[in-house]
This record gives C-alpha cells, sequence and structure tokens, in this order.
C-alpha cells in the first residue's frame, strides 16, 4: 500500500507536545484520529489494528498521546475529559493544517473513556463527518450528547454488561444519525477470538457510509 505520508509527529498543545504517528495512503477518503481511553496511547494494540484495517480501506489514521508520560503517571488525569477533548480539538485543528491533511474530513474513533473525548470533540466542531466509539464511555459526555449532529456508532461487547447499559442509556440521548452494535460474545477489550476485526469492519463500514459524497 502506497503512503502520501507515514511518520511520528509532534503536535503543539499549548506548552506541551503530544507524539502521534500519522499515516495517510496515497488514495485517502478521509482522516480517523484515534481517542485512546484510559491507561493506553498512540502504542495500544488494539488502536492499532484497526488503523491497520481502515489504511488498507483507504482512510488515513492519527495515533496520539492525549497525556505525556509524566501526567499519565497520575490515575485521575486519564479521566479529565474536559482536559482530553480540549487535547483533541487541539489536535483536530493541528491536522487540518498538515499539508498532506488539507481537504480530507476527518472522523473520530474514541475507546472506553477516549469515546467519551471524542463525543465532546464533535459536539464542537462542525466538521468531523462520523464518530465511533469500541467499548466506549459516552455517559461521561453526557451533557454534551443532544449537541451532537453528526453520525454516532456505538460497538459494545455483549458481555460488558456494565458498559452496555451506560451505553444504552447515551444512546437514548442523541439526536444525530445513530447506532448500537452489540458484538456477540465479546468483553471489554474484544480479546476473543475474532472480535476484533468486527470492530475493524463495523467501523470501516460507518466511517465509509457517511464520508461526505465530496471527497469518495
Amino acid at each position: 500500500m502506497e503512503m502520501r505520508y507515514n511518520n511520528e509527529v509532534s503536535i503543539p498543545v499549548g506548552e506541551i507536545r503530544l507524539k502521534g504517528v500519522l499515516c495517510i495512503p496515497e488514495e485517502c477518503m478521509g482522516i480517523v484520529i484515534f481517542s485512546h481511553g484510559s491507561g493506553s496511547s498512540r502504542l495500544s494494540k488494539r488502536n492499532q489494528y484497526v488503523a491497520g484495517y481502515l489504511q488498507k480501506n483507504g482512510f488515513g489514521t492519527l495515533l496520539f498521546d492525549l497525556l505525556t508520560p509524566e501526567e499519565d503517571l497520575y490515575y485521575i488525569n486519564r479521566f479529565e475529559i474536559e482536559m482530553l477533548h480540549e487535547r483533541l480539538v487541539a489536535a483536530t485543528k493541528w491536522l487540518q493544517k498538515h499539508p498532506s491533511a488539507r481537504d480530507l474530513s476527518i472522523g473520530y474513533f474514541g475507546a472506553s473513556t477516549g469515546a467519551a473525548s471524542a463525543l465532546k470533540a464533535a459536539a464542537k466542531l462542525p466538521d468531523i463527518f462520523a464518530v465511533v466509539s469500541r467499548g466506549g464511555r459516552p455517559d461521561l459526555a453526557m451533557e454534551d450528547l443532544q449537541e451532537i449532529k453528526v453520525a454516532c456508532l456505538f460497538i459494545v461487547g455483549s458481555l460488558d454488561s456494565e458498559v452496555l447499559s451506560l451505553n444504552q442509556k447515551a444512546y437514548e440521548k442523541l439526536n444525530c444519525e445513530k447506532r448500537i452494535e452489540i458484538v456477540d460474545g465479546a468483553s471489554h477489550l474484544f480479546e476473543e477470538e475474532g472480535k476484533l476485526e468486527q470492530v475493524a469492519e463495523l467501523a470501516s463500514s460507518w466511517f465509509k457510509s457517511h464520508i461526505p459524497a465530496v471527497m469518495v
């Protein structure tokens, strides 16, 4: 697969810089920014798998750390959704100005607490075309859900009963195009055989079906 851009990046956010990896295929429909969950980073094997699947299906991806290594030492920072979503917004605006990404539509893929950050950011940024949540905590963005206009897909494992209940309550608050997909036999991390592949397929299909027509 030929790449237009495939490099590590350093994203300026205020006085800090966040490490990331930006991959853009030569033939690219749009870019998906990953918003990682609690204790995760750009090195997440699960998100890297989904990112690789998206790249093969014509999407660019940006995986980046929402926290610096020093910040991540403090557990409470992983749940500072307000701060994390502001960093996601800053990274989105940085990407929109990147020479290799100009004029490409941007979507969000959020996992665990990262889904809340993605949803809050999508409520504030009119240019985001779709959001996918994997085992997410959309309930942590409950006050913003009614403001979201973009298409949202919640993917939850059937064995992840507590998170499934939280997703169903948050789902009812959404006024946008929406769908909830329950992956049978999957737990919170989708570690069971073939389950993460189902997540990647569902996400890719959702992004493909909601990319602005002018970009296809």
